[in-house]
């Protein structure tokens, strides 16, 4: 028997050009798109299919466009396809802002109140850090002991004394392990990787520092916009970023939402524990195929695919 769970992508899986097959093929997805446009004011649709690709990038952009194309995909599969997510996946979760993309896709908010929330979101996390004072990098090769061993000795600027923020910001699995925090610290930590065999150590093209500690002044933005959001229990369970565990109860999840702003995507432990759960396959629904390979590298046993494009919707619908 096949135990299936749906899983949404996080930001850097954006790209010019998304969601646009999927709009001129099902008017369903037009109707998410448009929605999110409505919501926003904005013509969002129009940098999604047409860019610039520095302008989809903005992480107050990027945000709301990637959950946008995931429910997309999500309302065909339901609306076009007769398959209600409640009869094909017995959990979901997603990677960062991927996480609000499962709870509207669960029934946990609205794909209006998705949109708002993560524009808010993503303008807040933008704020919190001045540009060029905080960094993100990817190690290659490594754990996660071995990556918080690494942030803790590079936390201390030697010349100063004084301690500054670097903590491990993913733990993706398949070796890979992302670092955020003040840009001198996270440099350190880089030439500590090389010096102790990291594979890759390198610094990733990010507008901002993400899931560290300096993101408290948006975690404080969320913890306001999320006490007043029309936040249902979801249909089937949210396994959340912070705890890698089930959440059903909106109270908690509005605090895991919090949380999540400044804590480590514990994305590694919630695939195992979706496996533990009973889950045989993974389906990434949206914009790229990250989070499938992800969970090709965690669980080299299970099925994982990753659902985008009409043909992928076509192919996903013949097997249920």
């Amino acid at each position: 028997m096949v135990v299936r769970a749906f899983i949404f992508p996080g930001q850097g899986s954006q790209f010019v050009g998304m969601g646009q097959d999927l709009a001129a093929a099902f008017g369903t997805a037009r109707d998410v798109l448009d929605e999110v446009d409505e919501t926003l004011k904005q013509r969002l649709s129009k940098i999604m299919f047409e860019g610039p690709p520095e302008e989809l990038t903005l992480t107050e952009n990027a945000q709301p466009a990637l959950m946008a194309v995931s429910l997309a995909v999500l309302r065909v599969i339901e609306r076009d396809g007769g398959r209600p997510l409640a009869e094909t996946s017995a959990l979901v979760a997603g990677h960062s802002l991927g996480e609000y993309s499962a709870l509207a896709a669960a029934g946990g908010l609205s794909v209006a109140e998705t949109a708002r929330l993560l524009r808010l979101r993503g303008s807040a996390m933008q704020r919190a850090v001045p540009t060029g004072e905080g960094a993100m990098a990817a190690l290659l090769g490594t754990d996660l002991e071995q990556a918080t061993a690494i942030c803790a000795d590079a936390a201390v600027d030697p010349e100063t004394e004084q301690r500054q923020v670097v903590q491990p910001a993913n733990d993706n699995g398949g070796g890979q392990v992302v670092i955020s925090g003040n840009r001198a610290a996270v440099e350190r930590a880089l030439d500590l990787s090389r010096e102790r065999g990291i594979r890759r150590a390198m610094l990733l093209p990010v507008s901002a520092p993400f899931h560290c500690a300096l993101m408290a002044p948006a975690a404080d933005a969320m913890a306001e916009a999320l006490s007043t959001a029309a936040l249902q229990a979801p249909m089937v369970p949210l396994v959340a970023n912070i705890s890698a565990a089930k959440a059903t109860d909106p109270v908690e999840i509005r605090k895991l939402l919090v949380e999540q702003v400044t804590g480590m995507v514990r994305w590694r432990e919630s695939i195992l524990a979706m496996s533990a759960m009973g889950v045989t396959s993974f389906v990434e629904l949206g914009a790229g195929k990250v989070l499938s390979g992800l969970v090709r590298r965690i669980l080299p046993d299970a099925e994982a695919i990753s659902i985008g494009t009409p043909a992928d919707i076509e192919a996903f619908l013949e097997t249920l």
